[in-house]
């Protein structure tokens, strides 16, 4: 690598994919040359009105268009937003993944549920050390986060040093593991740091965030307070440190503990096999074997806190779940705080829980894995960044780092907030924006990934809120009709009470096919359809102010 910083350094490229408009889906390449290396490669989760999607990934076209020179995935922590597209992206982009050793672990398992583990290279690094991947040399730095084995990057260019915090916070006391590494973030800004790119989602949150140890006290406090009563505790899967203090809670009130939902029994086996959790023996029973115990001797540690439609929790409060029916003698705690945007569907389970006479407990048994401003200064305290490139949030959180960069002595001019797509350019250690390359969402629904784009997302939304006509009649070689016309709604009008709207419907599609053959209009029967479509579209817009979907179909008799 040339020596950084010279006039005739390589430039470098720095082009977020994904996780810059919304929480989710992080993906960023970096470009030097003939080389491209990507951190992370995260999903996000359906909006509402995504009907029927279940994953969101990020546009990898970029990478496919350019695959000769992607050297691999670099990967920050295993939580979702940063690891779930990989089983998707790696069939179109199969190169090597870095990453630490737990994190490494849970991706594993990911790629054995979609067969690619023995078609993709992985590659455990250690805190401290750098990879070299074509142009640029990568150093893993040890970070807090609210899952172990959180990793920051330094990334070292022709142009300089860029450093990627991933999600992290100062946690001094962290349940597993060592501190935050603040010395070499310290060293590195000695060395100097070109630019900064920074966790960006508590950015609008004054003061420190609680250390992950703080929470014990509050579980203590619960189990002590509903000592006669079953508890379950809903929490993220990938939050192994929240996990083994649930474990050590119960273990200190004698109770044995449950795994449920698939996510959560994945993640926590992977934990324990590489020894990233201690549970001490006979504390974990299986849930068929939970019949054997009393309520009060039994703690239920299950996905589902954001609500997640088909999630472990979502189903006991529904009463679909069928092993466990919550009841009076149940207290279901939260421990964690709705991300944005699933702010009703949390509430949804909450009252559903209390229908069923349970309590629901959300007493400080929380605390975030995202740093707030002060711990924010801190990071550019330290590194001293020339330029700042605020990352991983929506756009109020982007703006809210921009301002502490300003604050902690980075020029204006000198702060870039940038969407997804956005190419950014550092050439003789200035950076500028330099055009823009394709990103975007791909759907995921069912076995299909990216057969569900914009135009069929909007039909389902169009069938949703206004419904479908279905006309459908038989017509022969002279484009005369044979048939009865059948015209069925579903979603529309109620048939028995809109006979006339119905008979209407019907005489203007047989106004709309004499006037077809009367003109002997050129396109034949896709013009028909088109004509009678739009005929009727109107018609019913112009009498209900709908607009249902009309889908007219003509069959053929020789």
């Amino acid at each position: 690598m040339k020596k950084t910083g010279t006039a005739d350094a390589l430039p470098v490229k720095i082009i977020p994919l994904g996780g810059l408009e919304q929480i989710g889906m992080n993906i960023t390449a970096f470009e030097c040359a003939d080389s491209i290396i990507v951190v992370d490669c995260g999903l996000g989760f359906p909006e509402d009105d995504m009907y029927g999607v279940d994953l969101v990934i990020p546009d990898v076209s970029y990478l496919e268009e350019n695959i000769d020179r992607v050297k691999g995935f670099v990967i920050t922590h295993g939580h979702e937003d940063h690891i779930g597209a990989l089983p998707y992206v790696l069939r179109k982009v199969n190169v090597p993944v870095y990453a630490t050793r737990l994190t490494i672990g849970i991706i594993e398992h990911k790629l054995e549920e979609h067969n690619l583990l023995d078609v993709t290279t992985r590659k455990v690094v250690n805190f401290g050390q750098t990879i070299t991947l074509g142009d640029f040399h990568v150093e893993f730095i040890r970070t807090n986060h609210s899952i172990t084995d959180s990793a920051a990057l330094a990334i070292y260019t022709p142009q300089g040093i860029l450093v990627h915090t991933g999600d992290f916070k100062v946690d001094y006391t962290p349940i597993y593991g060592d501190a935050i590494d603040l010395q070499r973030f310290g060293e590195l800004g000695k060395r100097g740091v070109l630019a900064l790119m920074c966790d960006s989602t508590n950015a609008e949150r004054t003061g420190i965030t609680p250390s992950e140890s703080t929470v014990g006290l509050a579980f203590n406090n619960i189990f002590e307070a509903n000592r006669n009563r079953r508890i379950i505790v809903a929490t993220f899967a990938s939050n192994v440190d929240r996990v083994q203090q649930i474990i050590n809670t119960a273990c200190r009130y004698g109770r044995k503990c449950v795994i449920e939902g698939r996510s959560m029994v994945n993640i926590i086996n992977t934990a324990i096999e590489l020894q990233y959790l201690n549970v001490p023996d006979n504390t974990l029973i299986e849930l068929d074997e939970i019949k054997n115990y009393p309520d009060e001797q039994t703690v239920i540690i299950t996905t589902g806190s954001q609500g997640e439609r088909l999630a472990a929790l979502s189903r006991m409060a529904n009463g679909t779940h069928k092993k466990i029916v919550l009841g009076p003698r149940d207290a279901v705690l939260f421990s964690s705080h709705p991300i944005p945007g699933n702010e009703k569907a949390v509430t949804k389970i909450i009252n559903e829980i209390f229908r069923k006479g349970a309590d629901v407990i959300f007493q400080d048994a929380h605390v975030s894995g995202h740093a707030c401003q002060e711990e924010i200064k801190l990071i550019y305290a330290l590194t001293r960044p020339k330029y700042a490139i605020p990352v991983h949030g929506e756009y109020k959180h982007l703006k809210a780092q921009a301002k502490i960069a300003e604050q902690m002595g980075v020029e204006k001019e000198n702060i870039f907030l940038i969407q997804s797509g956005d190419v950014l350019e550092i050439k003789n250690e200035r950076v500028q924006r330099n055009g823009h390359v394709q990103s975007g969402m791909v759907f995921v629904d069912g076995l299909g990934v990216g057969d569900v784009g914009n135009v069929v997302l909007r039909d389902r939304q169009r069938l949703a809120q206004d419904g479908i006509i279905l006309i459908t009649f038989a017509m022969d070689p002279d484009n005369r009709v044979v048939s009865e016309m059948e015209i069925v709604t579903r979603g529309f009008v109620y048939v028995k009470e809109a006979d006339e709207l119905l008979e209407d419907i019907h005489m203007l599609v047989g106004d709309t096919i004499m006037e077809f053959r009367e003109k002997d209009s050129p396109g034949g029967r896709p013009k028909l359809k088109n004509n009678i479509r739009e005929a009727v579209g109107d018609f019913v817009w112009n009498r209900t102010k709908r607009r249902p979907m009309v889908l007219p179909v003509i069959l053929d008799i020789e």
